[in-house]
């Protein structure tokens, strides 16, 4: 039997739940107009969702919606295929999450005292027994919510290992989360932890120096790279530290500082390197500065400026902090593949550093402000990794792969 059509959407945004199925419980929530979007986003990160709902559910949604959304038949009762064993029972091939949003406190407070009288109470009570990891999404009324008996069972299955994604309180109501911040929170499930307790610190985005106190000089960086290792490095267990350099930054979950100039950078990046483990330094740095004017300098005569190198921040961490794992990046235009090499040797001799990862800013869709990059990454023992053009956040996390496997040689 082909493939429904909807599936097509699988994996087109990125491969982080390639290969995961996720059973989606429905509940009868006015939340579950919802679902059909949840879904559809988790497929677009690779997943294969299998959709249940219950008898109340079906009067929000109709359960076409959710096999038109999925590509797999909803099942809204248990047959003689016993579909809650064939999906969660204990076998090499049951889901890898079952996952209830939006639900009810009935369905919560059922869980939690063992009675599994609909399809996805009993859903949930098998993948209980088989020790399938559980994410359960409320959403009610804020007066139920707050029912001391609700937060007591809420309270009861979290001790049994079930994640709760906690619900958005406004008027009177405690609402699903954003489906981004459900789809990141059940992505972050199949995460690795392999940097848990190491301290981090990134810099990211371009400086500026400034000419006079309305003029200045940047260069196009964007800072994606580095915004995209810190959510990876606190997604896998770290302390992330970002220090960014005239970008804003979205709500994350790691310590951002903002900076401006190389030397506020430079300044930041010494002020938080006591307890670093990691240094990753992104950051566009503008090469040179001025001694700037104080005053706005006139536009009615030609001016020379008087350029003067910046510090070289990479170059001046080892002596700050011998035990810290340093990387560097090296950014070149339009040159050769042995010369991009040679350069980033060169880079990685002077700094003392453990690893240096250099890239063409010159090639097509790759380097600044784009979402895809192609890199070399040399280790200080002369290993050569050079990769195929990817998604930058698929980098980062190779990245991160790296500087673990390296430490923890």
């Amino acid at each position: 039997m082909e493939d429904h059509t909807s599936k097509s959407i699988i994996a087109t945004e990125s491969t982080e739940l390639s290969e995961k199925t996720i059973v989606l419980c429905i509940t009868g929530s006015v939340a579950a107009v919802k679902s059909p979007d949840l879904a559809r986003t988790l497929m677009r990160k690779g997943a294969n969702i299998i959709p249940v709902m219950t008898g109340s559910a079906k009067k929000i949604i109709h359960p076409n919606l959710m096999e038109w959304a999925t590509g797999n038949p909803c099942i809204t009762g248990l047959t003689g295929k016993i579909e809650h064993v064939q999906h969660c029972g204990k076998h090499d091939k049951k889901a890898d999450l079952l996952v209830i949003a939006p639900a009810t406190s009935n369905t919560i407070s059922k869980i939690a005292n063992g009675i599994d009288d609909t399809t996805v109470t009993t859903f949930a009570a098998t993948a209980l027994g088989s020790k399938i990891p559980i994410i359960i999404v409320p959403a009610m009324h804020e007066s139920m919510y707050t029912n001391p008996i609700i937060k007591k069972n809420i309270e009861a299955l979290k001790k049994q290992g079930i994640t709760f994604i906690e619900p958005d309180i406004k008027e009177n109501k405690a609402h699903l989360k954003p489906t981004a911040d459900i789809a990141k929170a059940i992505t972050g499930t199949f995460i690795k932890k392999d940097l848990k307790n190491k301290k981090i610190l990134i810099t990211a985005g371009p400086t500026i120096e400034y000419i006079d106190p309305v003029r200045i000089i940047t260069n196009p960086g964007s800072g994606k790279t580095g915004i995209l290792l810190a959510q990876a490095a606190q997604q896998r267990g770290a302390q992330a530290t970002l220090i960014i350099a005239n970008k804003d930054t979205e709500d994350c979950d790691y310590k951002t500082i903002q900076v401006k100039t190389t030397e506020d950078m430079y300044n930041a990046v010494k002020s938080n390197l006591k307890d670093t483990d990691i240094l990753i330094h992104t950051a566009s740095v503008s090469d040179f500065t001025f001694d700037a004017s104080k005053q706005k300098i006139s536009t009615k005569n030609k001016i020379t400026l008087s350029l003067k190198p910046t510090i070289k921040i990479l170059d001046k961490i080892r002596a700050l902090k011998k035990d810290i794992f340093l990387v560097g990046f090296k950014a070149e235009y339009s040159v050769s593949k042995d010369t991009l090499i040679k350069r980033a040797e060169d880079k990685l001799k002077i700094s003392r550093a453990d690893m240096v990862v250099a890239n063409d800013v010159s090639m097509a869709g790759c380097g600044f402000a784009t979402d895809e990059n192609k890199i070399i990454i040399i280790n200080k023992n002369g290993k050569i990794t050079e990769t195929k053009k990817a998604p930058k956040k698929e980098l980062a996390n190779l990245l991160l792969d790296k500087i673990h496997k390296e430490m923890s040689n």
